[in-house]
Parts: structure tokens; C-alpha cells; sequence
């Protein structure tokens, strides 16, 4: 069964980091995951540079990657200006993310959930790109707790034209949660960190549910400015090496991954959360 897997440590990666990264790096990242076989990459953050400075000059960023066939370049939109930002940058798509609670819709993208939602339905309204909607914290807030599956199938239900991301922010869901929200929700897609060890379990949940599109980062990098003690992203050659193995298709150079993330350990000064890019991948039968 082939898969999509969307590289987001361009944007969801690097924005956690300490040091803003220069748009030269940050494309030249992009350029290499696409090289790797990436079918889809998250490559920017249209925000304001004051509220993520690690995602400032998102459109040097884009001016500087070297457009690859098969690869589909994607950025994040938190409201009407940010998605005008990127439909004039030239990206293949939009991925629009709010909140499943009042809480964190205020902390991330300074907006009520009723505004980010309205925001939300007209940019599906005028966008000439395909949108992704992606429901963050859509398994628990830092703020509020556990969140009520059924506000989160309303809020799906919001967007019948769109594709559906649902988002477990701060790494709180188990298996049986994401089967189930996929269940109730018939998203596409999941975006998963793997704060409490849980992610890759919840991948194979969520593939077992009929997800084929799954979001990751190289090296297993990321986290949320805005969310407490949230850390990486489920790491994309973690996710490559289990899922070839349970016969789902990538279509990614696993070799060439594990180069990519040596190359990010080297660049960062630092051991990476990823498994697999320290290991390497297994040659045995």
C-alpha cells in the first residue's frame, strides 16, 4: 500500500530550534529531502517574524529551493495574510492549521477558534491551491486537557473539501485514541510527535485505520513554541524504516536519509532524536 510522507522539518523542525537558521540552510534542507525522494515538504512558515523568528524570510526560503518533480511543496497559513504571503510565494499547496481549543487557538495564532475557523473556510473559499486543514492538539491541549473527540469531528466536518490533518501536538494520544478519531473523523492524514514514546505506535494505528498521509521530520526535530514541554516530531527515517517493513510504500531513499540527518547533526552541534540515522539501516534478510 503506498504512503505519503511529508517532510516538516523545514518548518515544524527548525522552528524549535534556538538559532534561526539562514533561508540558504534552511532550502538547502529541502533541496536535499527532495533529492531523498520526498513526495511532499513542509518548506516554510508564512507567520509574523516577531511571533517565530526561526521562520523569518519564508520567501527567500522559497526562491531558493530548486523545484523537483514529484516533490509538492507545502507551507503553513495561520490566517488570511499568511496564506496571501504564500500563494504569491509559488508553493504547490496550503496547509492551514488551527486549534481544536479556544486555549491554544489564542496562545498559537493570537485568534479565537471561531476566528481561526472563519479564516479557515475563506481561504478554502478563494484559494486556487489545495488546502490542508490540520487540527492541532486534536488529542490534548497543554492548557486544557483532553479534548472531546466530538469537537474535533465538528470541526473536520467544517471542512468537507479540504484534506484533514489531525495533529497530536504534545504527544499524548495511544493507539486506540488516534483509531478511533481517524475512525470518527475519516482524516487523511496525521501529524505525531513522540513526546511519550507513542508516536510510532499511533503511525502504525493510524495506518491500520486507512491513513496514507503522515507527517514527520528528519532526525525527529521539532516541538512547539507554544506548547510546554512538547518535543520532536516522529522521525521521518524512523517512520520510512518501519513502514517499508510492514510492506506500506514510500517511495524515499532510506540511505539518503540517514545522510540528511547526519548532516543536520553535524550542522546543529547535537544529537538528534531520531533512531535510525544512528543506527543506519539494516542491510540483513
Amino acid at each position: 500500500m503506498p504512503v505519503t510522507i511529508c517532510d516538516v522539518g523545514p518548518r515544524d523542525g527548525l522552528q524549535n530550534e534556538p538559532e534561526t537558521l539562514e533561508p540558504a540552510f534552511r532550502a538547502e534542507l529541502i533541496n536535499r529531502l527532495a533529492a531523498a525522494g520526498l513526495p511532499r515538504i513542509e518548506a516554510a512558515s508564512f507567520v509574523r517574524a516577531e511571533a517565530v523568528p526561526q521562520m523569518a524570510g519564508a520567501e527567500e526560503v522559497v526562491a531558493a529551493i530548486e523545484r523537483r518533480e514529484g516533490t509538492e511543496y507545502s507551507g503553513l497559513a495561520l490566517n488570511e495574510k499568511g496564506y496571501e504571503r504564500l500563494a504569491a510565494s509559488g508553493l504547490d499547496r496550503v496547509n492551514f492549521t488551527l486549534a481544536a481549543t479556544e486555549s491554544f487557538s489564542k496562545r498559537n495564532a493570537n485568534q479565537s477558534l471561531a476566528e481561526a475557523q472563519a479564516a479557515a473556510e475563506s481561504v478554502l473559499a478563494r484559494a486556487e491551491l489545495p488546502v490542508t486543514v490540520t487540527i492541532s492538539v486534536a488529542f490534548g491541549c497543554p492548557f486544557e486537557g483532553r479534548v472531546d473527540p466530538g469537537v474535533v469531528a465538528e470541526i473536520a466536518a467544517r471542512f468537507p473539501t479540504a484534506e484533514i490533518v489531525l495533529a497530536d501536538t504534545i504527544g499524548v494520544a495511544t493507539p486506540k485514541q488516534v483509531r478511533g478519531l481517524v475512525e470518527r473523523t475519516g482524516a487523511r492524514g496525521v501529524h505525531l510527535h513522540n513526546t511519550r514514546n507513542t508516536g510510532y505506535a499511533n503511525a502504525v494505528a493510524a495506518l491500520g485505520s486507512g491513513v496514507t498521509l503522515f507527517d514527520a521530520s528528519c532526525g525527529g526535530l521539532g516541538g512547539c513554541p507554544y506548547a510546554p514541554r512538547a518535543t520532536g516530531n516522529i522521525a521521518t527515517e524512523d517512520l520510512v524504516y518501519l513502514f517499508e517493513g510492514e510492506g506500506a510504500e514510500t517511495g524515499i531513499d532510506l540511505d539518503a536519509l540517514v545522510a540528511i540527518s547526519q548532516w543536520l547533526e553535524e550542522t546543529l552541534g547535537r544529537p538528534l532524536e531520531g533512531q535510525v540515522y544512528r543506527a543506519g539501516a539494516w542491510a540483513g534478510d
